[in-house]
């Protein structure tokens, strides 16, 4: 093998040297040789994008076209609560001056929501797409007929929130403008965003970018242990301004009033916290933005299915549905990496399964968010959640689809051995 490839090297070379059009062909094989000795990845190796998907900076690429993008908005300066760094100094007994040092560092390196995307892809760094086949869902969505693609990070300015705002709606709307690679089919045009966080206020963009490329308002199906619907005079401070409400606990508030969500069918599901004041205004103002509450114990009454079953009533399965999954919608001690944490969530394996159990749904657009680096465990459970989150999400965009892209040839051939095998059932039974 050696020997074979300094003899198609040094073809190659010459080729080049004189100008040989005819020997193309060599140089393919220099390459597909290079590509079987390297083209491969550990989980702990290469480059961190999520899943290990090819990246574009997608922003800056405008024809570049894809079936489903990975976008990280690392954006956190609209938080109510903790917003990144722990408190408190160095444990005053560690004398090493070094280790000091390096535990500071840590520590503010980690700061806020705003490292949730490059955390979420770390996490995802073992979800290689050659070992991506789903054993619940029957294929592999990174070796499937989308092309799915990490598309970077919007570069959102941390100093002005109003400015950021603008920022991330052009670049979501941007995003959404583009074209997937099957958009000879009308219902295939817009691309799938997976929109990673960041503070939950990036769903107010997000929705703005779903409202024009759509054209219509969207449902919302919304996982939190927050309302998020809350009007900007909840927070209790008599001191306000324009930026004051825009927040990422009334960003739907705010989206209602710019008729970006469907009034009638939108839904939370997993809310546990305490409300504002000492009555229902809080739940007032959601029905009057047209959301169904389920809580985290509805789950023990009716379980992941009922849940799903309850999401599907309200939203259906046509109309286009807008996905938004605060991390805090699972318990702290399995995620406590966020920003506002509240006891008695979810688990990940009902999540899992509610997740799957929506892939009937017409989502248009996803976001992960609330996911705090500087909180979390030193197992990084919380961003190994929302990776895995994240990659159901794809899936379900990626089985959809298959009835309505062309089937790759292993696809092809598996469809082709179902529909064999049904109609020599069909024969026998006639």
């Amino acid at each position: 093998m050696k020997a074979l490839s300094v003899l198609c090297l040094t073809q190659a070379l010459a080729s080049l040297a004189l100008g040989f059009s005819d020997q193309e062909p060599i140089l393919d094989a220099v390459e597909e040789e290079a590509r079987q000795k390297w083209d491969f990845f550990w989980g702990y190796s290469g480059i961190s994008t999520f899943g290990h998907l090819p990246h574009k900076r997608c922003l800056v690429e405008p024809y570049e076209r894809f079936d489903i993008g990975v976008i990280g908005v690392p954006f956190d300066t609209a938080v109510s609560y903790r917003p990144g760094k722990r408190g408190g100094n160095t444990p005053s007994f560690l004398s090493v001056e070094i280790l000091v040092r390096v535990l500071r560092l840590i520590r503010s390196s980690t700061v806020g929501a705003r490292f949730g995307p490059r955390a979420i892809r770390a996490a995802s760094n073992r979800h290689l797409p050659s070992r991506g086949f789903s054993t619940y869902s029957g294929l592999n969505p990174y070796m499937s007929w989308a092309k799915v693609l990490d598309c970077g990070d919007v570069p959102v300015n941390p100093f002005d929130n109003d400015l950021a705002l603008r920022q991330m709606t052009e670049a979501l709307e941007e995003l959404s403008a583009k074209r997937q690679t099957t958009s000879d089919r009308e219902d295939l045009k817009v691309p799938k965003l997976l929109i990673l966080g960041g503070d939950h206020s990036i769903a107010l963009p997000a929705l703005r970018a779903m409202n024009k490329a759509y054209g219509q308002p969207v449902a919302v199906v919304h996982f939190d242990a927050h309302l998020d619907t809350l009007h900007p005079s909840s927070y209790p401070s008599v001191w306000s301004s324009k930026q004051t409400e825009f927040t990422h606990g009334s960003m739907f508030w705010q989206a209602g009033n710019e008729g970006l969500v469907l009034n009638d069918s939108s839904i939370h599901a997993g809310l546990r916290t305490r409300i504002t004041g000492d009555d229902w205004a809080d739940y007032i103002r959601d029905d009057e933005q047209g959301f169904l509450r389920l809580t985290t114990e509805d789950i023990d009454d009716i379980g992941p299915q009922g849940i799903v079953d309850r999401i599907i009533e309200r939203v259906g399965t046509e109309r286009p549905v807008y996905l938004s999954i605060d991390i805090d919608v699972l318990d702290p001690s399995i995620a406590p990496g966020t920003g506002a944490p509240e006891p008695g969530g979810w688990t990940m394996r009902e999540m899992n399964r509610i997740i799957r159990g929506m892939d009937k749904l017409n989502i248009v657009g996803a976001d992960i968010v609330e996911v705090s680096p500087a909180f979390d465990d030193h197992t990084e459970n919380t961003a190994f959640a929302a990776a895995q989150l994240g990659y159901e999400i794809i899936l379900n965009w990626v089985k959809k689809g298959l009835d309505k892209a062309p089937l790759t040839e292993q696809e092809a051939k598996i469809l082709s051995a179902e529909q064999k095998e049904e109609g020599t059932k069909i024969h026998t039974e006639l």
